[in-house]
C-alpha cells in the first residue's frame, strides 16, 4: 500500500474545506452585492502571486489550454457559482454543485475512456443525497436562472477538473505554475466583466480587506494548488467525491460559528454525504485493460507496464519518455 496516498487525500480535501468557509466569510465581512468583484479579487491577485513564484510562462499551445482551464476552472465558475447562490433559496446551488461527480464521471467516460463503474454512480448518487438533507430547506418556486447558473457552474469546474487530467502538465512544469495559469486567466476574463456589470469597486474597510486576503490566499491560491496537485495525481473522480466537503464544512461553520441549529435529518445527511466522500476514494483492483500497455520481458511472459513506444512531449515535437513531474 502506498503510505503517501491517504496524506495526498487529505492534503486535496483541505481544498473543498477551505471553499466551504466562502459563504461565511462573504457573509461577514465582505460588502454584499458584490459577486463578480469578489470573484475577481480571488483570483486575479492569487494567480499574479502564484504566477511570481512559479516563474513560469506557458509555451506554445499551453497559452491556448491555460486559457480554456482558466474560464472553465475559475472564470466562468466562479461568477455562476455565486449567481446561483444570490438567486437560489435553501442551499439548492450546493445540491447541484454535490451532483459534480456525475458529471465528472460522465466527462470521464467521454474524454479520458473512464467507463464509470455501478459502484461511482451509486456512491455520487449517495453523496448528493447527502447533502441534500443537510443544505435543502422548504421553499418557494425555484428561481430558473439560479437554477441553470448552478448547473452551468458544475458542469463547467466538472469540465475543468476532467480535461486537467486529460491534458496534464508540460514537462518540466509543476502544479504550482499550472495553478497560477489558470488563476491568473480566469481573474483576467472576470475582471472587465465586473467593471462593465458592478461599475467602480467599493470602498473597503479593515473587514473586507481582511476577508478578500483570506479568500485570495489561503481560500484560493492554496486551495487551488493543493486542487490541481491532487488532480495530477488521484483520478478525477476520486478528486470530485472531495467536493461534498465543501457544502458539509459550511453547514458545520454555521452550527459552530454562526449559532446555526442542526436538525437530526441534517446531522444523518453529514453522515451519508462524509461516507460517501472516503467511500469515493477506495480503490478497485482491476486488470490490465487495452488502455494498459503490455510488455513482454525477456521469457516472453506479459505484463502490464509503460508503453514502449515514444511519444510527443506537451511542449513541442521532441519524441520521448517524460521526465518526472516537478513540483512547485
Amino acid at each position: 500500500m502506498d503510505v503517501k496516498r491517504p496524506a495526498l487525500i487529505a492534503l486535496t480535501a483541505l481544498a473543498p474545506v477551505s471553499w466551504g468557509s466562502t459563504y461565511a466569510v462573504t457573509t461577514e465581512f465582505l460588502p454584499p452585492d458584490r459577486p463578480l468583484f469578489t470573484a475577481g479579487l480571488r483570483a486575479l491577485p492569487a494567480g499574479l502571486l502564484l504566477l511570481a513564484l512559479a516563474r513560469v510562462l506557458p509555451r506554445g499551445v499551453w497559452w491556448g489550454k491555460a486559457a480554456v482551464l482558466g474560464a472553465l476552472n475559475i472564470g466562468a465558475f466562479f461568477p455562476l457559482l455565486f449567481l446561483s447562490a444570490y438567486r437560489l433559496p435553501g442551499g439548492m446551488a450546493a445540491v447541484v454543485g454535490s451532483t459534480g461527480p456525475l458529471f465528472v464521471a460522465g466527462l470521464a467516460a467521454a474524454l479520458l475512456g473512464d467507463r464509470p463503474t455501478l459502484r461511482t454512480l451509486l456512491t455520487g448518487i449517495t453523496a448528493a443525497l447527502g447533502v441534500s438533507l443537510v443544505v435543502l430547506k422548504a421553499a418557494g418556486a425555484l428561481d430558473l436562472l439560479g437554477v441553470l447558473a448552478a448547473l452551468a457552474s458544475t458542469a463547467s469546474m466538472s469540465t475543468g477538473t476532467v480535461l486537467t487530467k486529460r491534458w496534464g502538465r508540460p514537462d518540466g512544469v509543476g502544479p504550482l505554475a499550472l495553478t497560477a495559469w489558470q488563476l491568473t486567466a480566469g481573474g483576467l476574463l472576470i475582471a472587465p466583466v465586473a467593471l462593465v456589470v458592478e461599475g467602480a469597486p467599493p470602498v473597503l474597510d479593515g473587514r473586507a480587506i481582511g476577508g478578500y486576503l483570506y479568500l485570495a490566499l489561503a481560500n484560493t491560491a492554496l486551495a487551488y494548488w493543493l486542487w490541481f496537485r491532487g488532480i495530477g495525481r488521484l483520478t478525477a473522480t476520486q478528486v470530485t467525491f472531495l467536493g461534498p466537503l465543501s457544502p458539509l464544512t459550511a453547514a458545520a461553520i454555521g452550527w459552530a460559528a454562526l449559532g446555526q441549529a442542526l436538525t437530526p435529518v441534517q446531522s444523518a445527511g453529514m453522515t451519508l454525504a462524509f461516507g460517501a466522500t472516503v467511500f469515493g476514494q477506495l480503490r478497485v483492483r482491476t486488470t490490465a485493460t487495452a488502455s494498459t500497455p503490455v510488455v513482454r520481458d525477456l521469457t516472453g511472459a506479459s505484463r502490464p507496464g509503460r508503453d514502449p513506444r515514444p511519444r510527443r512531449t506537451a511542449y513541442g515535437n521532441e519524441p520521448g519518455r517524460a521526465p518526472a513531474p516537478c513540483e512547485n
